[in-house]
């Protein structure tokens, strides 16, 4: 069994750093948690569909060095790999985001969802994971994500957005929520609480909140030491989640409850506020080695600020 099937939201990340040109690498949510779980060293299979030109050449080398299984990532003739700018004032930890090339003007590729043949080539692994991640929803992301609920595995969606026709049928599915209260509360909140998924709010800087049911719990997010770039927080919060998930879990969450999920939660608040200190999304675990990313994740909650 691989530990983590994903599909979403993957891309290049072009960064510019007061004005000026930094860096690119993989990014794109989904792309961010799949290849750090990957260089965590879980078995993780992204299932993507990506253009063969020269940028996704790089996304796919991305996934190979960091150790990921990229036997289900298609390349297709004609189509262009998805590219993203990302402005960033290091001054104040702010960025903003376009599709729009800096030197061009041009619109950059956009992210495009996987298609049948995506899905069927990856049928069989989809049956045999332990957890299945995704941030977007398409007709054949649905059925991939039923593919792994009815194999056994916990369903971990992050909507940025709600297509309501897609939507009521993945929540029914869904082990663990993880959305925006200011982005999607008002229009999430009160279908959640009525679903048996666990539900993990978030609220930006001030920290998040696990909800199942009626049931509450506050976790305030854990102080950074110094604040870079915040993008990328909420990507790590859900790789240290997921990590703890594959450590202590077995399939759909049995009996797990919002207080026993309080250990991995901690542990991504944590690698979320170190990874505040660097620029990019995946800042930590690009300047720092995998040994000192787990360094952070294994502090135990009792560790946490009240």
């Amino acid at each position: 069994m691989i530990d983590v099937v994903g599909t979403g939201f993957t891309v290049l990340d072009r960064l510019y750093a007061d004005g000026d040109f930094a860096t690119e690498a993989l990014g794109g949510s989904c792309g961010n948690v799949l290849v750090s779980l990957a260089m965590l060293h879980r078995q993780v299979a992204p299932v993507l569909a990506l253009g063969l030109d020269d940028i996704g050449e790089q996304l796919l080398a991305e996934f190979t060095i960091a150790g990921a299984d990229t036997r289900y990532i298609h390349r297709h003739p004609g189509r262009r790999s998805p590219v993203l700018r990302q402005e960033l004032d290091t001054h104040s930890g702010q960025h903003s985001f376009s599709f729009t090339c800096r030197e061009t003007f041009e619109e950059f590729p956009r992210y495009e969802p996987i298609g049948l043949a995506e899905l069927e080539s990856a049928t069989v692994v989809l049956r045999n994971c332990a957890l299945f991640y995704t941030d977007r929803l398409s007709p054949a992301i649905l059925d991939a994500m039923t593919h792994a609920y009815h194999g056994g595995a916990i369903i971990y969606f992050e909507p940025s957005d709600i297509d309501h026709i897609l939507f009521d049928e993945a929540l029914a599915l869904t082990s663990v929520l993880k959305y925006s209260s200011d982005r999607l509360g008002p229009e999430l909140d009160e279908k959640v609480a009525a679903s048996a998924a666990i539900a993990i709010v978030t609220y930006g800087a001030d920290g998040l909140e696990l909800r199942h049911g009626h049931e509450r719990i506050w976790s305030a997010a854990y102080p950074a030491t110094q604040v870079t770039d915040t993008c990328g927080s909420g990507d790590m919060v859900s790789v240290g989640l997921i990590d703890w998930l594959l450590a202590h879990t077995g399939p759909r969450l049995p009996g797990l409850g919002i207080h026993d999920l309080m250990g991995g939660v901690v542990a991504g608040q944590r690698l979320a506020a170190e990874n505040c200190a660097f620029a990019g999304a995946r800042g930590v675990f690009q300047q720092r080695d995998v040994a000192y990313v787990r360094s952070i994740l294994a502090h135990s909650r009792h560790d946490f600020p009240a």
